[in-house]
């Protein structure tokens, strides 16, 4: 039996590539994740994450030069524990306020998602992954 370290979770994906977006998804719901909303606009991952809790998200840092911190800020102020997966290589301008937010690489390996996503419920360490 395959092991489910996502087992009952609400997953937000914000991300604005269709495929990595379904990727994300698969992976989530291989790894036991019962639920996986996929938002491709800050509007509608704002609508998703309103309409009922979600345990985790993942996001982009940027969705097509629009960035999405002002939207992670809403979630860090609601207390949802979240990642950013990002292909930028500039992460400065993250900044301080996030500087304990897990940030993973594109493009990543299903067991550093997963991996990541797990520690971040958890509340685990600081990790920049590749």
């Amino acid at each position: 039996m395959k092991q489910q370290p996502l087992n009952g979770l609400t997953v937000l994906v914000l991300e604005d590539e269709y495929l990595i977006a379904m990727e994300i998804e698969d992976v989530c719901r291989e790894s036991g994740a019962t639920e996986v909303r996929l938002a491709a606009s800050i509007d509608e991952a704002t609508a998703l994450s309103g309409a009922a809790p979600v345990d985790v998200a993942v996001i982009d840092l940027n969705l097509r030069g629009q960035s999405t911190l002002d939207f992670a800020r809403t979630l860090q102020e609601r207390g949802v524990p979240f990642l950013f997966a990002t292909g930028m290589t500039d992460l400065s301008v993250i900044g301080p306020e996030f500087a304990t937010i897990t940030v993973i690489d594109k493009p990543y390996d299903t067991d550093t998602l997963v991996g990541a996503i797990t520690a971040t419920v958890r509340g685990g360490a600081v990790q920049t992954c590749q």
